[in-house]
Formats: structure tokens, sequence, C-alpha cells
């Protein structure tokens, strides 16, 4: 079992051993993800090293902002010529989480695997794995200090995104010292923390009020009040023009009800499929949870995909949850 001084030190070799990197966070990448991949991007740049960055889906608009955002590429969109076999992964918290962007890995290919959920089962040939760390950018924060680069407002900025983003604003739990002491430091290079907090946090498209009105039209509370939930269909999102990214943040409107437990978001993808969101006030350990399901997550913050019908799956999950408390 390796410390995490000493994971970091195998990260730094595995980077400066190898050359013509593919990078690739989680599908449907959140701010953590996407401010990940490009740091790393920024690293093996300052490096001279070649990469390409890939995702399976679109980057959230709302991160454009983000050094060389625009460069990562949407596999559904512009997939790559060829296969890699040298493969970061960034935020992904167990290996079907990359999605569909393994089919760009060689059978032989060897992975960095950098991450800070508990659930995560070290997939790759060399692990970072910090589960007490608030955001994978505080891990690359400590990751790029072990290299001879010179910082700058650009990668400041990425690495303040994905911890602003994970920390809910510097609110969650997960806001540790060193989460303050970090974001002390960033700030120091010229990061423009209100107006990043104004775009990420608060700012909403009209597609995203739209389809949050529709959910909250569906909230339903268990009989003792300590379960709240809300769902969203397709027919929803077409009829709100909302994309993905317009969904992030709804499940916290179930559980911030007085009294709520665990506030859960089902989203429907067809007629077999459903995604369930799960945060909890705490007493609910929700990565366990889900990860009966098949997914994963934090203690208060984790998700999965159930195949069945609506009714059936928010009957099961509502269920598990109950006996849980």
């Amino acid at each position: 079992m390796h410390t995490y001084e000493q994971a970091l030190q195998q990260a730094k070799e595995f980077i400066l051993e190898h050359d013509d990197y593919l990078i690739v966070s989680h599908v449907q990448p959140d701010g953590d993800a996407v401010s990940s991949t490009v740091t790393v991007g920024w690293l093996l740049s300052c490096l001279g090293k070649k990469f390409t960055m890939l995702n399976e889906g679109p980057i959230p608009k709302r991160m454009d902002f983000l050094w060389h955002a625009d460069e990562i590429m949407d596999m559904s969109q512009q997939p790559p010529e060829r296969k890699y076999n040298r493969i970061i992964c960034v935020d992904c918290a167990d290996y079907r989480r990359v999605g569909l962007t393994e089919q760009f890995f060689t059978e032989d290919a060897i992975i960095l695997n950098i991450d800070h959920h508990p659930t995560n089962d070290a997939y790759g040939t060399v692990n970072v794995i910090k589960s007490d760390a608030a955001a994978t950018a505080e891990i690359l924060f400590d990751l790029l200090k072990e290299f001879a680069v010179t910082w700058d407002v650009e990668i400041a900025t990425a690495l303040y995104t994905g911890l602003l983003t994970d920390t809910g604003g510097f609110r969650y739990s997960n806001t540790s010292p060193k989460v303050m002491s970090t974001v002390s430091q960033l700030l120091a290079y010229g990061v423009d923390g209100p107006s990043l907090s104004e775009k990420l946090l608060e700012e909403m498209t009209f597609p995203q009020m739209k389809v949050l009105t529709k959910a909250l039209q569906t909230l339903t509370m268990s009989e003792d009040g300590k379960v709240a939930w809300v769902v969203v269909s397709p027919d929803d999102m077409t009829e709100c023009g909302a994309v993905n990214e317009d969904l992030e943040g709804i499940v916290n409107y179930p559980r911030n009800i007085r009294g709520v437990e665990v506030g859960i978001f089902f989203k429907v993808i067809n007629d077999q499929a459903v995604k369930a969101s799960l945060r909890s006030a705490g007493n609910v350990d929700v990565a366990a949870l889900a990860q009966s399901f098949g997914g994963g997550g934090h203690v208060r913050a984790a998700g999965c995909r159930l195949e069945g019908k609506l009714g059936d799956i928010i009957e099961t999950v509502v269920g598990r949850v109950k006996s849980e408390l």
C-alpha cells in the first residue's frame, strides 16, 4: 500500500517517462472533471508532451473559459483517428465512468488514475486516490507542485474552478482547512473568485430555469418527510430546450427541504433506464447505496443508473433509502 506522497511520485514518473497521452474524465463532465482535464493538459504542455483531451459528451458551455477547454474533443462529434496506449483518467470514480472513450485505449494501454472518490476501485496501472480530498483538482494542486513549472492565473483558475464546484461554493462538509489554504494560494495568482462564483454557481440559462420548474412540479416526499425526490423526463427536456448541463444542481432542491435526510433526482433516460442522483444530509451513506446499484460517488453525493420502469425504480431506490434510515 503506497502512501499519498509515494503515489504522487509514481504519477510524476509516469508523466515524465512517457509521451503522447490521452486525457479523459467521466461521462457528463462537471466542473471538477473539466478543470482536472485541462489542468493535466496544461502540465503536459509545459513539459513539451503530446496529448489529446477527450470526453464522451460535450463540455458544459459555462466551462468554456478554462484553459483550452474548447480543445476537449467530444467523441460523438469529433472522435480521435487512432487509439492511445498512455491514458490519464481524472475524476473517474471507477473504470466504467470513462464511458465509450475506452474504445480509443489500446489493449495494452497503461493508465494513470487520479481521483478523489471513495468508491474508486484502483483500476489504473498507477493510482493516485485520495478519498478525503474535496476534488480531484485538490490532488492535482499537490501533483503540480512536484514539477518545475511556472504557475499562472490560467492554471490557478482551473484548479479553483474544480474546488469551487465540488465544494458547492465552499459550503459542503468537504471544505477542509487544506481546501481553504489551497484556495488562498490560488487567489494570490489573481483568480477572480467572485466572478467565478457568479458564473458557475448563480447564473442560470432560461432552459435551466424552465426545466427546474418542471422538476419541482413533480416534488414528492415520503410519509415521514425524510426522503424527497423529483423527476425530469425526456419530454420535459425537449419542451424546455434543456441539455444535460441544465440539470446540474436540481437534486439539491429536494435535499434542501428542512427535515429531509436524502434528496433524489430521477432523470428518465428512456422507457427502460433512469439515472438517480442522491444527496444526503449525512445520516445515509449514499455512495454505498449507489454502489449497490452499480454506481458510486461520495458519502453525501452519489449517483447510479438503473434499468427498468420509472415507477419501479422510484419504489426500489426510495425503499432502500428508507431502510438505511
